[in-house]
Formats: structure tokens, sequence, C-alpha cells
């Protein structure tokens, strides 16, 4: 087979892996309250099933990440078809609660298996300037893949479809990524110097790294905490829910496009803390505006959040340079890991918010409203935090004599 031909089904299906991620994730917030609604579920319950989606995720990425050379891309992705299918299935024929729990974390390791594997294999497939065009290009498609899928559970709904016909629809990206990647050869991973690992791990005692580390633990939860439970705390806002995160993500996906420019003229430092000011207004707004502005609120949101991934993967690749990919994978777990404890936790404020509005005897969307706001505001704690503290990460870097940062940033999600 042509090489570029090779290339082009490795890198598409690569592509297709990524928006299967992104469908489970976009989806399954669409879907969220028909599993209540079918399942008798409280807000909490749902948070523990949403949980796995990113427990999952961080567990098989960062023993993805250390197996890479071992164990080989081709082999990490055959573990990513096989616990998406079966975890698709089972969420599409579950029975209850422990059967979505089950299903929820296969998915999320198949989600983790694709950033293990495809990330090293693209960078092994392009050198250079390539490698960083097409990396970018592939991201696209976690912000993108949200954006479709949001229109796709909007609009399936709308017609009348059930959650387990949208389910399906997850199948469809799944099934062309294994299509395009049977019978292929990958590429053989670049093997490091023996000693590499050792100073991966010596790198992690960085002071940098650990601040890096403790704030993507906020920064993921501000992006993926408001997100995934957008159909059930924006339901009586007067906006439609999907379609608030089909813009938000939409957003992102436009700004990711143009990460290199903006970084290089603000820095990593200055978006940093540009999008936790940006993302605190957002949710704010979120939090007391109701009707069409609830849109500008979801362009505010979008702005704020859509570099916080790229460049916090970023500036590990740039400041803490010796971490290596065992230094993003970590951090990007970290993200995923933080989301996971959390998404029950918004769940209990939720059940509380509407135990406290049903008290005071609020009905209807008077008490969806109410909810949504009260546990709006509880998130906002997040990037109130982040405010503080890329306020003290911009002096603190602002010394550093580093390379130019738009030659370094990662195009991740």
């Amino acid at each position: 087979m042509n090489e570029n031909v090779k290339k082009s089904a490795l890198f598409n299906g690569s592509c297709f892996a990524l928006i299967t991620t992104a469908f489970t994730f976009s989806i399954r917030a669409g879907i969220l309250p028909q599993l209540g609604e079918t399942f008798g579920l409280s807000a909490e319950q749902l948070g523990f099933i949403n949980s796995m989606w990113f427990l999952g995720f961080p567990i098989s990425m960062i023993i993805g990440g250390l197996v890479y050379h071992t164990f080989g891309p081709k082999n990490i992705m055959i573990v990513a078809l096989i616990c998406h299918t079966t975890g698709i299935l089972m969420t599409i024929f579950a029975g209850g609660y422990t059967t979505l729990l089950i299903s929820t974390l296969l998915i999320g390791i198949g989600n983790g298996c694709t950033e293990a594997a495809c990330n090293p294999m693209i960078a092994d497939m392009y050198s250079g300037v390539k490698m960083q065009k097409m990396l970018g290009r592939f991201h696209m498609w976690f912000p993108g893949g949200i954006l479709v899928g949001s229109l796709i559970s909007f609009f399936m709904t709308k017609m009348g479809f059930d959650w387990q016909a949208q389910m399906w629809v997850t199948m469809v990206p799944t099934i062309i990524y294994a299509v395009l990647f049977f019978g292929k050869t990958f590429p053989k991973p670049q093997l490091e110097e023996a000693n590499s690992l050792a100073n991966n791990f010596k790198a992690l005692l960085n002071p940098v790294f650990i601040f890096l580390f403790i704030a993507m633990a906020l920064t993921a939860i501000s992006e993926f905490g408001p997100s995934q439970w957008v159909s059930i705390i924006l339901v009586a806002s007067g906006a439609e829910p999907l379609l608030i995160l089909a813009l938000t993500f939409g957003v992102s996906a436009i700004g990711r496009y143009f990460a290199g420019p903006v970084v290089g003229t603000l820095g990593q430092t200055g978006v940093l803390l540009g999008g936790a000011i940006l993302t605190a207004m957002g949710i704010y707004m979120f939090s007391t505006v109701t009707g069409p502005m609830v849109y500008v609120a979801g362009v505010v949101y979008a702005l704020g959040i859509c570099y916080f991934w790229p460049v916090m993967i970023g500036s590990v690749a740039h400041r803490v340079p010796k971490s290596s990919a065992l230094g993003m994978s970590i951090v990007g777990g970290v993200g995923m890991f933080s989301t996971s404890i959390f998404q029950p936790i918004i769940g209990g404020w939720i059940d509380s918010a509407r135990a406290k509005s049903t008290s005071e005897g609020l009905t209807g969307n008077a008490l969806e409203l109410a909810t949504g706001h009260d546990a709006l505001m509880k998130m906002l704690t997040f990037p109130v935090i982040l405010i503080v503290l890329f306020t003290i990460f911009f002096f603190w870097q602002k010394k550093s004599k580093l390379a130019p940062e738009s030659e370094m940033i990662l195009a991740a999600h």
C-alpha cells in the first residue's frame, strides 16, 4: 500500500476514534435526563455514572502511555475498540444503575486508549511543522465532535427518538475507525533512551510540574463540570441546553484552531489567567441570566475554557520538558480523574439545591431554574480559585527565559 495512503487511513481512523470519544460525551450529556427518568436515578447517581467516563479515561491513558513502546499502538487501539463497542452496547441494553456504571467505565477506558495510542502514533508518522499541523487537526475533532454530537442529540430528542437510538449513533464512528485501522501496519514507535523513563519520573518533582498538576484538576472540572450537566442545570433557562453545548464547543473548536497566534501574543501564563477570568464570568452569567442572554454566556464561557486543556498540556511540554510524554499523560490524566471525582459531588449539589427550592414552595420551571442557578454558583468556585493560582503563576514565570511559546504549544484537546 502507498505510504501516504496508509498514513491517511491511520490519521483518519484516529480522527474517527476521537469523534467516538466526543459523541460518548455529548450524546450522553443529552440523554442524561432520559436516563434519570427511565431508571429512577437521582442527580447524585447520574453523577456517579458520569464519573465513570472520566475515571476510565486517565487510567487507560496513563497505562497506555507507559506501555506504548512495548505493547504498541495497534494493540492499544484493539483494546479501545473492544471497550468502546462493549460499553456502548451495554449502555443500550442496560437494565439499571450498575450496568450503566460498568458500561460508562468501559467507554472511558476506550477513550483513554485512543489518546494514549493516537497522539504518539501521529507524532511518529509526521515530523516538524507537519507533525504539529496534523496533531492540531486531530484534536480539533474533540470539540468538533461534541458540536456534531450535541446537534444530533438535540434533533433526535425533538423528533421523539429514545435514548437507546441516540446511543446507537455512537457506534457509527466506532465502526468507521475499526474499518480504517483494519489490516494497516502501524508506525514503529521511536524508542527512547533506556534511562529516559527514570529522568521523566525525576522531572515530576519540579515545582512547576507540581503546580500545573494541581491547577489541571481545577481547569478540567471548570470545563467539563457545567458542560456535562448542561441538560439539567439549564433546562429552564429559556435556552436550549444542547444548543448551548453545541455553541460552547463550536466556539472552542474555532478558538483552538487559532491557539498558536493567541498564545504567541499573550503567552501561556497570560492565556491561562485570561481563560480563568472569562470562565468565571461565563459561569456567573449562566447563573444569573435567562433567555437569549444564555447564548451570550455560552460564548463567554467557551472563550474561557477553550485554551485550558491545550495550554496546560503545552505548558508541561514547554516548562518541564524533561517530563516528556509521561508528564503530559499524567497531567491529562489528573484532569480527567478530577472531573470523575467532582461529578457525583455536583450531582449532590443539584439534589440539595432542588430539595431547598422545593421546601421554599417552588415548582415547575421556577424550581428547575433556581436549582440550576444554585448549582452553578457553587461551580463558580473552581475558576475563582484558578484566577488566584494563575495570577501567582503569571508573576512567578514572568522572568523565565524560555523559547517562544507559540512554537512549543502542543495542540491537544
